[in-house]
């Protein structure tokens, strides 16, 4: 009874800001998580939900000490406002799409693929379309789902999630990789745990690689740097400062001419496993279905372990890096 209201009242009583509102708040937890997410105060967030209470009338969630605790409307709300959300979005992009004549395919990657891995695989694909453009995210797989539903972006490329997806949501595994600890030949070390590690962004992606090794290996926080690149990181350890964590495809030639070596440790290695999401093909985008497809094809992971640049008037890159939060 409660959704088949709020279809009645959409577009006259119930608005998208209250919705937005009430959906940050059932995903970050709190008004004040919301607010800070949605750049408004407090009163802002707290008066779109009175708003929702009123009109439908029903409490939708109740604090506790535990977090919110929703009613039964609340629950079916959570999940619809999310649909109804990103189905204003993707009307609107259909709109905009089909009035401009050009498409925009935006992608959410982690920060180790998005700076490896994308850039060759941006260049191919978008050369199989004049009307294509590229806007590339840098966002942490923990909200994949989110910016999924929400048709925040149209694909999610990231490691390989043991947890599943959303309802729905496709996920296909695509290439896999290794991850390496190198340093410089000439760094003298008796125990890793005494070295200073140089990382990369992906260091704090809950489900990355790096994470997993430097659990494995015991390394303390206190001997751990994280540079704003991967390259920079990498960079660093050819220059004796430490030891770097980095995809093996990418340092090959540093193996081969010995500027790199690699760590003699077991725990300094683990193996992952990108994976490109999209939505259920009523959802998503003819672009968003193609390159899914396109991913595992031998020519682009040939362009994705290899790198190529691409045109900037066909790639937006949009990079958004959060190294705590």
């Amino acid at each position: 009874m409660l959704i088949k209201h709020l279809l009645n009242q959409w577009g006259r009583l119930v608005t998208p800001t209250q919705l937005r509102s009430f959906a940050t708040v059932v995903r970050r937890g709190s008004v004040r998580a919301a607010a800070e997410e949605l750049g408004v105060t407090e009163a802002a967030v707290s008066g779109n939900v009175g708003a929702l209470r009123k009109e439908l009338d029903d409490q939708l969630f109740s604090p506790s000490r535990a977090g919110l605790v929703f009613t039964p409307g609340g629950l079916r709300l959570a999940q619809r406002a999310v649909e109804m959300l990103g189905l204003a979005e993707q009307t609107r992009r259909e709109v905009h799409d089909a009035h401009g004549g050009r498409r925009l395919l935006r992608i959410a990657a982690t920060s180790l693929f998005a700076e490896y891995a994308a850039p060759g695989l941006i260049a191919l694909f978008s050369k199989r379309a004049d009307d294509l453009e590229v806007e590339l995210v840098v966002e942490s797989s923990s909200r994949f789902s989110d910016l999924l539903m929400s048709h925040g972006v149209d694909v999610a490329i990231g490691p390989q999630s043991t947890s599943a997806m959303p309802f729905g949501i496709s996920s296909e595994p695509f290439m896999r990789y290794d991850v390496v600890a190198v340093a410089a030949p000439s760094l003298e070390y008796e125990r890793i745990d005494e070295l200073t590690w140089i990382l990369g962004p992906s260091a704090v992606e809950p489900l990355g690689v790096s994470q997993f090794i430097l659990e494995r290996t015991g390394v303390r926080e206190s001997m751990q740097r994280i540079y704003s690149s991967h390259a920079a990181a990498v960079g660093e350890a050819r220059s004796g400062n430490g030891i770097a964590l980095v995809p093996k495809f990418v340092i090959s030639d540093d193996l081969a001419n010995g500027s790199l070596v690699e760590i003699d440790h077991p725990g300094c290695r683990a193996a992952g496993t990108w994976t490109a999401s999209v939505l259920p093909s009523h959802q998503s985008t003819r672009a968003a279905r193609e390159l899914q497809r396109f991913v595992a094809t031998p020519r682009a992971i040939q362009a994705m372990r290899s790198g190529a640049g691409t045109d900037i008037g066909r790639f937006k890159p949009k990079v958004h890096i959060t190294l705590w939060s």
